[in-house]
């Protein structure tokens, strides 16, 4: 198989995450004998350092021509920092998604056995939790206008807005998910004070009558904030918009023990994103301290979702799990010894054994 792939390291910690992501993908070219192709390209404030643009069009370019996207991080202390700053790093990342039109968020939640201590969380809560997050991606509070703040600056407001079409778009690729897992749906909104959120549900609750066999659950997202820590196994895909998603999948991070451990794809019509779902942590950067595997496992879904290759992202995930086990991993887990680029050569060489 022969695929181009657009890799955008970012800032921060990303460029040396990123790094141990394409070893691997190489080391799955070589045993499954595969041909990737990479190109590089900025975001973020990488590309506003060197174009003054967060989003060049030539990385835009790129996206377009390429097959998949490989994404590290985005985030710059010094803009972070300056309230007054009128181009940002994040908005590169949020041109992007919405240029590309990536209107799905895709963020599997897993607890690992060897992790369970890792996890400020009861063992007996977490154990077998496994579900996904489908957050829709491109509309909502983010992107709706107007927003903006008084003359005064003393009011600030923004906008939530979303169509039907937006919202089934997002209700298809979640039904088409539990299809293949545990055939249960749980709509999280705000039904009982948002316009919008009514509107979710309405949508929602019509589109379920084609799948008899699979569960729908309408749920207020702070009653689901409290059991996604409480009662995390018995999600299978939870189905939101932007913000209530943005808020959830970070706060199922502590099931698994590490931000560093949760991928994400974030799906369009016709290009799909990857990417791990913590920022640049740029404290790390250059330290060779951070946790890849989120990034890894982030190139498995590249590798099973946009290139059909479900036995190599099984090779991947069943590697990064054998390093786990082992315990080849950084600071972030149970206080681990490794290096980022000891975790990334010794997945490697899981692989080449396999």
């Amino acid at each position: 198989m022969n695929k181009k792939i657009a890799v955008l390291p970012g800032d921060g910690i990303g460029p040396e995450i990123i790094e141990q992501a394409v070893n691997v993908l190489k080391a799955i070219e070589k045993k499954y004998n595969h041909q990737f192709e990479y190109h590089y390209g900025l975001i973020g404030a990488a590309a506003i350092d060197k174009t003054g643009n967060p989003y060049p069009d030539e990385t835009h370019e790129l996206c377009l021509s390429s097959d998949a996207i490989l994404f590290g991080a985005i985030g710059d202390p010094k803009y972070d920092n300056d309230p007054s700053a009128k181009v940002r790093p994040e908005q590169g990342l949020l041109k992007m998604r919405s240029n590309l039109g990536l209107y799905a968020n895709i963020r599997p939640v897993k607890s690992y056995d060897i992790l369970l201590d890792a996890s400020p969380l009861k063992n007996d809560r977490i154990k077998g939790a496994d579900f996904i997050v489908v957050r829709e991606l491109i509309s909502g509070i983010y992107f709706g206008k107007p927003r903006g703040r008084s003359e005064d600056q003393t009011i600030a407001y923004d906008t939530c807005v979303y169509t039907k079409d937006e919202i089934l778009r997002i209700t298809e690729k979640a039904f088409q998910f539990a299809q293949h897992r545990k055939k249960k749906v749980t709509l999280l909104d705000k039904a009982n004070v948002l316009a919008t959120s009514r509107l979710w549900r309405e949508t929602v609750v019509e589109y379920a009558k084609q799948f008899p066999d699979i569960e729908l659950e309408c749920n207020y997202i702070d009653s689901a904030a409290m059991e996604v820590i409480t009662k995390p196994t018995k999600f299978d895909v939870i189905l939101t918009e932007n913000l209530f998603g943005d808020i959830i999948s970070d706060e199922a991070s502590v099931i698994t023990g590490s931000l560093g451990m949760l991928p994400s794809a974030s799906i369009g019509a016709k290009i799909a994103l990857y990417e791990p779902i913590h920022g640049s942590y740029p404290q790390a950067a250059g330290k060779n301290i951070a946790n890849p595997m989120a990034t890894i496992l982030s190139a498995a879904l590249l590798l099973e979702y946009s290139f059909g290759l479900l036995e190599e992202s099984r090779a991947i995930v069943a590697a990064v799990e054998k390093a786990m086990q082992e315990g080849f991993v950084t600071e972030d887990i149970n206080n681990g010894k490794c290096s980022t680029s000891q975790v990334g050569d010794k997945i490697v060489e899981f692989i080449n054994s396999i």
